[in-house]
């Protein structure tokens, strides 16, 4: 009998959500109808968010297609050769350049954010010097912060063409990025989360630390993930920093080019299109696998406090 009672309900349930969402079309076509404005700026919505997925799926399958015919392997090589042209010491020191890069940059832009948004009082001017400095620094081109690297961290404290020269000069770059992504997160998180932490006796630290960032972490990774990006894809600020040395060197203080810097000097030489088509497939592939593992952290920790 109950079988029964639930296989009658249960068409009638759909019959029901399908007159509610023909309801809600007609209403919305109705609308359109009297305010010719807004069904116009809908269809401009819905073509620019057409046209920008078909742009995205445009470059990504021209990079497959001129590049992965040419992934062979001596493009992965251990030893970089004029013959072979490998890929792989500049894939190590890009993952070294990455990780270095966010290790410095990370806490400090994390850190920043929190103080500015939990710490600082509103209205302060000192505040808003730092947001206007930050947004900025994110505008300045990066050839200028290679200028800068070059005179500063090459120059003056005498590192010489080498990774930290490099990875120092991209904390300065994607340090703005991250610090107000990350606020951003923290101001998104409601205030009822802290005033509940306060009611049942946590501090102002614990509050912080194990309810506002945690409920954060989602927005603070689409910040660092947008780091990381640029970190990978940066040429003009390394070509003066750390070097083209086609080599995974013996230590931090050491010339290395990154796998966007290899693509560039293959492409500006000329006699090796073909290989510096097939690394940009492997840039790509690393974007994507660093953005995915990225994501699932992000997931693993908002489910982990949730």
């Amino acid at each position: 009998m109950q079988t029964n009672i639930a296989a009658v309900e249960a068409p009638a349930a759909t019959e029901k959500r399908n007159k509610r969402n023909n309801s809600t079309f007609a209403d919305h076509m109705k609308s359109y109808i009297h305010h010719p404005g807004s069904g116009i700026l809908a269809l401009l919505t819905m073509l620019a968010a057409a046209a920008t997925f078909a742009m995205l799926l445009f470059l990504v399958v021209y990079i497959m297609v001129k590049g992965i015919p040419y992934l062979t392997p001596s493009l992965f090589s251990l030893e970089y050769t004029s013959e072979n042209v490998s890929l792989v010491p500049s894939l190590i020191n890009t993952f070294i350049m990455t990780v270095v890069s966010l290790v410095i940059a990370a806490p400090l832009g994390i850190f920043a954010a929190i103080y500015l948004v939990e710490y600082a009082k509103k209205g302060n001017k000192f505040v808003g010097i730092i947001r206007i400095t930050a947004e900025t620094l994110s505008g300045i081109p990066s050839i200028v912060y290679g200028l800068f690297g070059l005179l500063f961290f090459v120059t003056t404290l005498k590192w010489g063409m080498s990774l930290l020269a490099g990875a120092f000069t991209l904390v300065i770059m994607v340090l703005p990025l991250i610090m107000r992504t990350s606020e951003e997160a923290l101001k998104a998180v409601p205030d009822s989360y802290r005033e509940a932490s306060f009611g049942l006796g946590a501090g102002k630290l614990r509050t912080i630390f194990t309810i506002v960032l945690p409920s954060a972490v989602p927005g603070i990774l689409a910040g660092i993930i947008l780091a990381i990006g640029r970190v990978i894809g940066e040429t003009a600020a390394l070509l003066y920093t750390s070097g083209t040395v086609a080599q995974v060197p013996d230590s931090l203080m050491g010339s290395g080019r990154t796998l966007a810097l290899h693509m560039y000097v293959l492409s500006s030489e000329g006699l090796h299109m073909n290989q510096a088509s097939a690394t940009a497939v492997v840039i790509l592939l690393f974007v994507l696998v660093i953005n995915g593992l990225s994501g699932m952290a992000a997931k693993r920790i908002a489910k982990g406090y949730g």
